[in-house]
């Protein structure tokens, strides 16, 4: 294989055309949410003076209050042009992103938060029709990779530069990062609006009347699966705890498991993603996410069993294998929520979807610090055991979710029984 090959085979860019325009835009995109995850909680407590702990319960409430805009965004997405819709709405992000400069109080604070997150959580939605819309069927979990490697890279580089703000530790530097982040958001619609017009899927007649919230099945893989993605919070929170509280590793180590699961991302992301080219591979590809983070979570608590060299090992092995079990859960879950969508339906399942594991995710940090951080080894132990046994269901639950119309058999008018 030539050079050129095994680049492009590794390699998160994605080649000229349509793609790579929604992957330009999903890197201005990130540029700006690393800036702003980086830096939003030294500006809002540094900058505008809000207390901490009122600055995480503004953003708890208004995470939880953003989830309930995924489905009804994700049904306008299913009518409407997505790229158009898509658009608007970064539009709109950039302009309260603009207004956290207003923020002086803890109610304005809240306003602008809920709003915020109101519009990213739909936004992802919207988003995942637009791909689905770009890629086709037969493309658009590729897509869904290549774009999560791309956004890493855009997290990484604005987290960088919001260095800068927080070493300067001032009003003008805090607002530069808030007004770098509106801008990303503008270029981002810019370069979305480069993409031609993407009139919606015609409705199917036989399925017009279903909604993803009434689809049981659907919604037991989505359950499972954002169970599994829960796991999230064991690398963002759980895992620099552990290394601070719990091993004699120094804090720099930190840094380190977390560039490793980046770097590692980036480049493994669109290599794993070609093995899901069904439902039935991406619920394999599950079953093995769970094993897989399994492993890992029995490899991180014995990271304080050894001395300081052995440590800091045992946590770089445990969070290559997390990161390789992070890459199947997100890919098997991209194409199980495509896969058993409803065509015509894409955006609305899939913020389903999204809500489901946004509350999962909600509900994550506080119960498993407790489990994790004050259950010692053994609570390690049970949230594998969990992670396991949610994995091995996933096939028979898809399979259960293949078998209703019209994915499986279809009685037409007449009453012969053939293929859906």
């Amino acid at each position: 294989m030539s050079t050129r090959g095994t680049f492009r085979r590794w390699s998160p860019i994605p080649p000229a055309g349509q793609l790579r325009t929604l992957a330009w835009g999903t890197l201005a995109n990130t540029v700006g949410l690393g800036l702003w995850f980086a830096g939003a909680a030294l500006f809002l407590t540094r900058s505008v003076g809000l207390p901490a702990t009122s600055v995480g319960l503004g953003l708890t409430v208004a995470g939880l209050i953003g989830l309930s805009a995924s489905v009804p965004l994700g049904q306008l997405a299913d009518r409407r042009d997505p790229r158009s819709l898509r658009a608007l709405l970064q539009l709109l992000q950039a302009a309260v992103a603009a207004s956290y400069l207003l923020v002086q109080s803890f109610p304005t604070f809240l306003l602008v938060a809920v709003v915020d997150a109101l519009l990213a959580a739909g936004n992802l939605s919207v988003r995942a029709a637009l791909v689905a819309a770009v890629a086709g069927p037969a493309g658009r979990v590729h897509a869904f990779a290549t774009l999560r490697a791309v956004a890493n890279i855009g997290i990484s580089a604005g987290a960088a530069l919001a260095g800068l703000a927080l070493a300067a530790d001032s009003r003008l530097g805090y607002t530069l990062l808030v007004l770098g982040n509106a801008l990303t958001y503008l270029v981002s619609a810019g370069l979305v609006m480069r993409l031609p017009p993407l009139p919606p899927t015609p409705t199917d007649p036989g399925t017009a009347h279903r909604t993803a919230l009434r689809d049981g099945r659907f919604l037991a893989v989505s359950a499972v699966s954002a169970v599994l993605a829960s796991h999230s919070v064991v690398l963002g929170l759980v895992v620099p705890l552990w290394i601070a509280t719990q091993t004699s590793a120094p804090r720099v180590t930190v840094s380190a498991v977390l560039v490793t699961n980046t770097v590692l991302t980036v480049f493994l992301t669109v290599r794993i993603s070609r093995a899901v080219e069904n439902a039935v591979a991406a619920a394999r590809t599950m079953r093995r996410a769970g094993f897989v983070l399994a492993v890992a979570l029995l490899l991180y608590p014995t990271s304080s069993w050894s001395g300081t060299g052995g440590t800091i090992t045992l946590l770089l092995l445990a969070t290559v294998v997390y990161t390789i079990g992070d890459l199947f859960h997100a890919t098997a879950a991209a194409g199980l929520a495509y896969e058993l969508a409803l065509p015509h339906a894409i955006g609305q399942y899939q913020g389903v979807s999204g809500l489901l594991t946004g509350l999962a995710q909600a509900i994550g940090p506080a119960l498993f610090t407790l489990l994790l951080l004050d259950g010692g080894t053994a609570g390690w132990v049970v949230l594998a055991v969990v992670f396991v046994a949610t994995g091995l269901v996933t096939p028979a639950l898809t399979a259960r979710a293949l078998a209703r119309p019209p994915f499986g058999q279809v009685t037409p008018v007449g009453g012969t029984r053939t293929p859906g």
